[in-house]
């Protein structure tokens, strides 16, 4: 098995908020969690004034994603289509996991999502290994970095998906302490291309 993660931000744009909502709980992720292979669904709310204003994230077998049961579920009934025409964007993107570290946390919890693209891909992945993780993790309520690269979809090769208590751990000294060294200022001279995004819980479901 190849673990993996469907990554789908969303803004409704003309879609009614209620409309919104509707369609994605009762008909677009019912029908992603009923393939074999995709395990769990959650939806989140942007917490950064950023837009998209929705992500939702299912993590899977990358196997599920090539199969006809996968391949019937993407096929738009045509109340879907008539949402999904009036959404202002739907990004939507495949991940393999390539890291995983700290603890399984039930949740609710408190997304950030940092995507990069780097012209020296080692030199990034042995600062998360053996420095940024590790400082991160120190923090109390800092609960689980995975890390995945990009296989579908747009935006940055690589991404950092972290579980964190509350934002709250932002304003803390040792974070504040993680994120300025001089490894990670070096480090970022190489990335050309970066997004950072905040995310708070909305709903979960548990494939049946």
């Amino acid at each position: 098995m190849t673990e993996g993660l469907l990554f789908v931000l969303a803004e409704p744009g003309r879609v009614p908020e209620a409309e919104f909502h509707d369609w994605y709980d009762n008909e677009h992720a019912p029908a992603r969690l009923a393939v074999p292979g995709i395990r769990t669904g959650y939806r989140y709310r942007a917490l950064d004034g950023l837009r998209p204003g929705w992500l939702a994230w299912y993590e899977l077998d990358l196997a599920a994603l090539e199969g006809p049961e996968y391949a019937r579920a993407r096929r738009r009934s045509p109340r879907e289509q008539l949402v999904v025409e009036r959404l202002d964007v739907l990004d939507r993107r495949v991940y393999e996991q390539t890291d995983d570290a700290g603890e399984r946390t039930n949740g609710p919890f408190v997304i950030v999502s940092v995507a990069l693209s780097t012209t020296d891909e080692p030199g990034l992945n042995a600062w998360y290994r053996e420095e940024h993780v590790p400082l991160l993790h120190a923090i109390p309520g800092w609960r689980r970095t995975r890390r995945y690269r990009r296989k579908q979809g747009s935006g940055p090769d690589l991404l950092a998906f972290h579980e964190i208590d509350s934002t709250e751990l932002f304003e803390l000294p040792a974070y504040r302490a993680a994120t300025s060294t001089p490894r990670r200022e070096a480090v970022m001279e190489k990335v050309t291309a970066r997004e950072r995004r905040i995310f708070g819980f909305h709903n979960s479901a548990a494939r049946t």
